[in-house]
């Protein structure tokens, strides 16, 4: 066989095939076949990068707070549509739909800090969430800033609300 690629061209071996008169062990070809169990395929402990463990922990923190941030709202439902960790290059992010009892739809997006998402001051995000929804949703320029990614293009700063309250 002959393949191209961007050096040239390259003669590969022949790949074997089973031979239709060919005896062989099926045990072992089932063995290899059969999948190996799921728990041998989970990652170790060792395996898992504690910056992606904790990643995961906020995204699934923030995303199991959305009943406390229709309660906080006064609104009958809420889904987080969007939750992004912290980076070191990059901040947090928490998109939130509020219905209301009237059928209206609220859709906030949510900028928090930058940094490892494991630390101290990452876990208060959904916190500044719910007191922000909970403080009546004043919007101000001091806490408002342009985003692309929001649906209105505005995102809440709730470090900087926090900073302003």
């Amino acid at each position: 066989m002959e393949t191209m690629h961007a050096a040239g061209r390259r003669t590969l071996p022949p790949v074997p095939r089973a031979g239709r008169g060919r005896t062989g062990n099926a045990e072992a070809a089932t063995e290899r076949l059969t999948p190996e169990p799921l728990a041998a395929r989970t990652p170790s402990a060792e395996e898992v990068a504690p910056e992606s463990d904790a990643a995961q922990q906020f995204v699934a923190r923030l995303r199991s707070a959305a009943a406390d941030f229709a309660t906080a709202a006064g609104a009958e439902s809420a889904v987080v549509r969007e939750a992004v960790p912290p980076a070191r290059h990059r901040r947090s992010r928490c998109r939130v739909v509020l219905r209301y009892a009237d059928d209206t739809e609220a859709d906030v997006t949510f900028l928090g800090p930058a940094g490892e998402p494991g630390s101290p001051s990452r876990h208060g995000f959904d916190r500044q969430i719910r007191r922000w929804l909970g403080d009546g949703q004043r919007r101000d320029d001091a806490w408002l800033v342009p985003d692309p990614d929001a649906p209105d293009g505005v995102a809440v700063d709730v470090s900087a609300w926090v900073a302003a309250s």
